[in-house]
């Protein structure tokens, strides 16, 4: 298990340069307009995130595609590919998502050089799909032997640490703050990824209309420190 802990230790760093760090998915539109600028705001804006957003989406997402590849069910797995992609209204965080995943694939490839991971590449330099975190997170954490709920959680944790940084870096607010937040969200990530192990696979995209109108709205700000 060593080894394996290691390797997803170093995969969930914050410094993983999967490119997470431009994006803020419509949290510099709650900062702009004044509605997250201190930690109790912030923290509100993240447990939204979370609980109304990450579950129903990306975090089911990679649920999804772990039990897929885990029943050898691949087709399945390209199909959730595209359904994130389409269903994913805002136009930034579409191509967020895609430029993140297809750097994961690259990066994991490279690190680890997974069969599964070179046909997903070769299938987004085909067109035929293209390219998502959830699932190359999973195909990942599949590979190092995982367990399942271990990898939702861990990509969970990963996901909002990243929004933390750039909180920090956005509001902004101390390095302290931050490291408060990740601990305050322990309780509220554990009953994340639980909800997710019960979810319908119907239930994907499930999310609140008001984080999408603000991750539509970003593009237009008239300042911007990130790309989504």
């Amino acid at each position: 298990m060593g080894n394996r802990l290691l390797s997803l230790l170093q995969f969930c760093d914050s410094n993983f340069p999967s490119g997470a760090f431009s994006h803020s998915f419509g949290l510099e539109t709650y900062i702009q307009e004044g509605r997250v600028k201190d930690k109790e705001t912030f923290a509100r804006w993240l447990r939204a995130y979370l609980d109304r957003q990450l579950v129903y989406a990306d975090g089911l997402a990679c649920r999804i595609a772990y039990e897929a590849i885990d029943q050898n069910r691949f087709e399945e797995l390209w199909r959730l590919d595209r359904l994130m992609t389409v269903q994913n209204l805002p136009r930034e965080s579409r191509e967020a998502g895609r430029r993140m995943g297809e750097r994961m694939i690259r990066l994991g490839n490279d690190l680890f050089s997974l069969p599964l991971l070179t046909e997903y590449r070769e299938r987004i330099r085909a067109k035929q799909s293209f390219g998502h975190p959830a699932v190359a997170f999973a195909i990942i954490v599949y590979h190092l032997q995982i367990p399942k709920e271990e990898g939702v959680l861990s990509f969970l944790y990963t996901s909002m640490a990243t929004l933390v940084q750039n909180g920090v870096r956005g509001i902004p607010l101390g390095q302290t703050d931050g490291q408060r937040l990740l601990l305050e969200l322990q309780p509220h990530l554990i009953l994340a990824a639980e909800q997710i192990q019960l979810l319908h696979p119907e239930d994907l995209g499930a999310v609140s209309p008001g984080l999408e109108i603000a991750q539509m709205r970003h593009e237009r700000l008239h300042v911007r420190l990130f790309m989504s």
